[in-house]
């Protein structure tokens, strides 16, 4: 048997940011609380099922949180995919204290942490929160876990745009407290190919499988 016999099969993840929320639209930082879609976000929801009933997935990955599960059941139900599976690795940043606080709020109580949010400064120090390692750890940690469960399949896994961030930091083998000079929009995706080790990105914005363009606005 040749080492490319020996090699795992590789596991192609198409990771993509949930549909939009009230939060997302008047500016409300929203970390780990559970926010629900709003009627635009569902309705996103049903165009990212669309885009996507080509795309050959096996299963829909997503965070607990309340707005990226329905919108992967959303998808999953018109797919006929199994239930989702939660991966708490999927949730978005814990921003601890500052969650729930309007960014208009926070610029005139934090102006300096305000400034940092805005850029999406990756090594913000948010008190009660997560540090950017205990982020990214837990995000490279899923993307694997996700790999060795489905070897060789295709996975939808429905998550948050800082989660995106880490992970386009990852692939490109950039510093994990750069700035990215981008910032993902509601259904939004990134395509990768994950082996033990190894994760390395397939095409960005979904390979022309991207849902309408949302709201860029809201964490």
């Amino acid at each position: 048997m040749t080492d490319r016999e020996d090699a795992p099969a590789s596991t192609t993840i198409c990771v993509t940011r949930h549909g939009e929320t009230d939060w997302n639209i008047t500016g409300v930082l929203q970390g780990w609380i559970d926010v629900p879609l709003n009627d635009n976000g569902r309705k996103q929801a049903f165009e990212m099922a669309d885009a996507f009933k080509d795309a050959g997935f096996s299963q829909v990955w997503t965070s607990p949180l309340s707005r990226a599960s329905e919108t992967a059941r959303i998808v999953a139900e018109v797919l006929k995919l199994p239930f989702p599976v939660h991966s708490e690795g999927l949730k978005e940043r814990n921003f601890g204290r500052v969650q729930g606080m309007t960014k208009q709020d926070l610029s005139v109580l934090h102006p300096g942490l305000h400034a940092d949010i805005m850029r999406r400064d990756p090594a913000c120090h948010f008190d009660a929160g997560e540090s950017p390692d205990q982020f990214a750890d837990r995000i490279v940690a899923a993307l694997h876990e996700i790999a060795r469960r489905h070897p060789g399949e295709r996975v939808l896994a429905m998550t948050h745009g800082w989660v995106m961030d880490v992970i386009t930091r990852h692939v490109r083998q950039l510093p994990r407290t750069l700035v990215l000079d981008m910032k993902r929009k509601n259904g939004e995706s990134l395509w990768l190919a994950v082996t033990e080790g190894s994760v390395c990105s397939v095409c960005d914005t979904g390979d022309g499988m991207q849902a309408p363009s949302g709201s860029g606005d809201g964490v």
